[in-house]
Formats: structure tokens, sequence, C-alpha cells
């Protein structure tokens, strides 16, 4: 028998098997394909969408840039008034080469009485893309004169028995016997340190006697971490106590209550929690003594800022809408300020500019909390005073401002009361801007003497963006906030 050869023949099924294998790559490299046309197409969505947000970010830096220049225009230039928000205002953007590639556009909305935080939405979007819009919100404050705790225009002394929480600035030197929990900075270098028991008659700009003392400015002072806990920094700029006067002729302009003057003494205002009571001061006392002095015996005498008679009943009153109270008198003031009271107390005389009119605080004059709900302002051309015959322990919640005079208590010896002479403690909780030196206690041969024993100063950090209506501020804005805004979302 002859045996078959049989041979199978592949040559079909591998010809199957290269179809499936080019289909299916051909399937993977389209999916792959369209996976990189989309991943393209995201990231070109992103880049227009970063360069809107990026060219929105440009629109807020230019209006900071306009405040820095305009701080009171918010209506970027064009005289628009009365606005709020004030816009909208298109702008071009351009690249280095000074092809127009994006436009932003503008919305300003000015701060209300008790702020100086201005808001700026800006919305960009690039030529090529008009319909890709990226919204920012950008929030600038410009700092008030209450951002310390205290501030003067002349050199200071905090003695021991001084705490402070909050920044301290003098135009002139500091010495600091006490504890400051926040930054204490000076506008001199150096400066000599006039009181009888200085450690060192030339000093730092910011110094303190507290043994170890600081050395004369010839060797350089340790960190002193135990009196300074934030540090210390001088020289820094210097605080213009002038500009004022201006701002008291825009304070007269726009108060909400007008007190005339009484051709009396002054004014005395009580704070009732929502409303207010004031009332016509006749006659006021002082006290006199003698001391030995240069050879031979000295008369003294100041007054004691005490009320022995008022002119007849008091009127009672609401607290204006826009919270400004003008005194064109002495003004005396206590009581209690409610939540929801933003409130600025202006003592003036006419003429404004060269006039004297002094404020006196002798009993409590607190807010209801302090929560940054209640805000009150006290400006006087002049001296804002703490009387003889003050309430032991004392509590004055306020921002204060003294243009031409100080913030403190007048030295009493003895001779004035043997009982109100010392007084044992004073709470404060605000701000203190005295352009003479300011002070509340008094040292005679290194031995309190006079005032307030311990004085506990508590700085409100509300006051920074947020002060008495009309207060005075100054610098550049700083930034506050930045957040991105969707559609139709407000700032």
């Amino acid at each position: 028998m002859k045996k078959r050869l049989c041979i199978k023949n592949n040559k079909g099924s591998i010809l199957i098997t290269m179809l499936a294998f080019t289909f299916i790559f051909i399937v993977l490299s389209g999916g792959l394909l369209g996976i990189l046309v989309q991943q393209k197409k995201m990231h070109l969505a992103r880049k227009i969408k970063l360069s809107a947000l990026q060219i929105a970010e440009a629109g807020t830096n230019y209006y900071k840039w306009h405040l820095d220049n305009s701080p009171e225009d918010y209506a970027d230039g064009t005289g628009q008034t009365g606005c709020n928000p004030c816009g909208p205002y298109v702008h071009d953007y351009e690249d280095p080469s000074g092809d127009i590639i994006g436009r932003f556009e503008l919305y300003i909305t000015p701060p209300p009485a008790n702020s100086t935080v201005v808001k700026i939405k800006s919305t960009g979007w690039t030529i090529d893309n008009p319909n890709t819009k990226r919204i920012a919100g950008v929030r600038y404050g410009r700092p008030s004169w209450a951002r310390y705790a205290a501030l003067s225009n002349s050199s200071l002394r905090f003695g021991a028995g001084t705490t402070v929480h909050g920044p301290i600035h003098a135009n002139g030197g500091i010495r600091f016997d006490g504890i400051a929990y926040n930054e204490v900075t000076s506008g001199l270098e150096t400066y000599n340190d006039v009181d009888s028991d200085a450690c060192t008659v030339s000093s730092w700009g910011v110094h303190t006697c507290v043994a170890p003392q600081d050395p004369s400015p010839n060797t350089q002072p340790p960190l002193r971490t135990d009196i300074f806990a934030s540090g210390r920094r001088y020289p820094v700029s210097t605080i213009d106590f002038n500009i004022v006067s201006a701002d008291l002729y825009q304070l007269q302009q726009n108060a909400g209550l007008k007190i005339n003057k009484s051709n009396r003494e002054g004014v005395h205002i009580q704070f009732l929690g929502d409303t207010l009571q004031y009332r016509n001061v006749r006659t006021t006392n002082s006290c006199s003594w003698t001391r030995w002095e240069g050879g031979q015996w000295q008369t003294h005498s100041t007054t004691t800022g005490s009320i022995v008679q008022y002119q007849g009943n008091w009127t009672s009153a609401n607290i204006p809408d826009n919270g400004i109270i003008f005194v064109e008198d002495n003004v005396w003031i206590d009581g209690t300020l409610n939540s929801g009271n933003f409130v600025n107390v202006v003592a003036a005389k006419e003429p404004l500019a060269s006039a004297t009119a002094d404020i006196w605080i002798n009993h409590n004059l607190q807010y209801s909390v302090k929560d940054g709900t209640v805000e009150l302002g006290i400006i006087s051309q002049n001296n804002i005073l703490i009387g003889l015959y003050s309430d032991d322990p004392i509590e004055i919640d306020a921002a204060l401002l003294a243009q031409k005079g100080r913030v403190g208590r007048n030295y009493y010896p003895s001779d004035c009361s043997g009982t109100y002479y010392k007084r044992n403690t004073l709470n404060f909780y605000g701000s203190i801007a005295s352009n003479q030196r300011y002070g509340f206690s008094w040292v005679c041969g290194g031995v309190w003497c006079s005032g307030y024993g311990t004085r506990n100063i508590n700085y409100d950090s509300n006051l920074l963006y947020t002060p008495p209506p009309m207060y005075p501020s100054s610098g550049e804005y700083t930034f506050v906030s930045w957040e991105e805004l969707l559609p139709g979302e407000s700032i």
C-alpha cells in the first residue's frame, strides 16, 4: 500500500490573525489619538482659563496702583460719584510688545463709613476667547491711625506696671520699662532720654532701663524678649499729625449731630446704650499747691476736670445714622455703647486750625461687647484727659486721638486730694494717638507719686480696617483678601 503525505495549509488562518491584530492596533491607535487630542483640547482650555485669571488679577493690580496715587478715587478717574459699586471700567491688556491680548472689566466698591476697605471685582478674558472669563475679587484696606495701641508725635515713656497688647510707635524715642507683647517702633535711631532717672541720657530709639539696662548707642543692645516680646525697630517712617486738621473740617461738614458751643465750660455727653443725652457744663474746679523749688516757694495750679454745676436740663438724642457727633466746645464723656453702634465724637472749636478744645473722661466709658460690632472714636483738638476725681478702677473703650495735646492724666499731688491723687487700676481697650507725650502715671525721683499705678493697655485689632466713621487713616492700601468669584457672585 502507498502512504499518503498530508500537509496542513495554515495560510488562511495566519491572514485572519494578522487582520485581527491590525484591527486591534487601529482601534487602540485611534483611541490613543483621541485621548491625545482630548488632552490637547483640555490643556488649551486650561491655558485659556489661566490666561483669563491672570488678566483679571492684572486688573486688581492696576486698581491698587490707582488707589496708591488717588486714595479716594473709586471711579477710575471718570469723576463718577454716588456709585456703589462704581463701574464697569474696561481696560485693554497688552503683552510686552504692545499687542492687545485681552481685556479686564472692573467694578469698585467704596468703603463704608466705618471701614477703609475697598473691594475690587475684576473680570478678565483673552481677545481670542472672549467667552471664557475668570473673576478675581480682592479687598485692599488703608490702615487707620487706630492701627496702634499707642502712637505719639513725641518721645514716650512706659513705666514699670504697664502692660501693652498691640503695636506701639513714636516719632520720638521710647523708653519702655513694662511689658510689650507686640512690636515697638521709633522714628529715631538715637535720642536723649530727659527723665531724671534715665539709665543713659543718650539712648537707642527704643530702649529699656529694666536691669540689665540697655547700653548707650555705642554698643548694640540685646533682644530683651522679656520686655519686647515681639521685638523693636528703629528708625522707621514717621507719621504726620498735621493731617488731622483737614480731617476735622470734613468731620464738621459731615456731622450727623452737631452740638453748638455752650458759652460756658463745655458739654457733657452720656451714652445710654443705643441713645445718648447731653447737657451744658457751667462751672468746673481746679486745685493749687506750693512747693519749695529753686530756693523759693513756687505755687502751681491745674484744673481737676471735675464738673461743679450744670446749666439747663439734659437733652436726649439718638445716635446719628452716620455716627459722627461734632461738638464745638470742650467735652466730658462717659457711659455705655451697645453692639451695632459705630460712633466718632469730635471736640473742636473755631477756627479749627488754631483753636483748642479738650475732652475729659472721669467715669467708665464702655462697650457692651468687645467683638468688633461696636467702635467709638474720640478726637480732640487738644487734650484727652482723665480728671482728678476719676473712677478706680476705670475702664475706657475707645480710639483716642489728641491732635495738638496729649492723652493722659495731669499730675495731682496729695495737696489736691489725699484720696484721689493716686488711683490703682486703668483698663484700656482700643487705641491711643497723642501728639505730645502720653501717660496716666507720674514718677517723682524714681517713685510712683501720682496717677494710676497699674495700666493695662489692650489693643482693639478690629480698629485696623474698621475704625470709627471718618477716623483718620494714612499710608498705602495693603492687601486684605483674595478670592475667585463665580459669575453673578459679589465680593
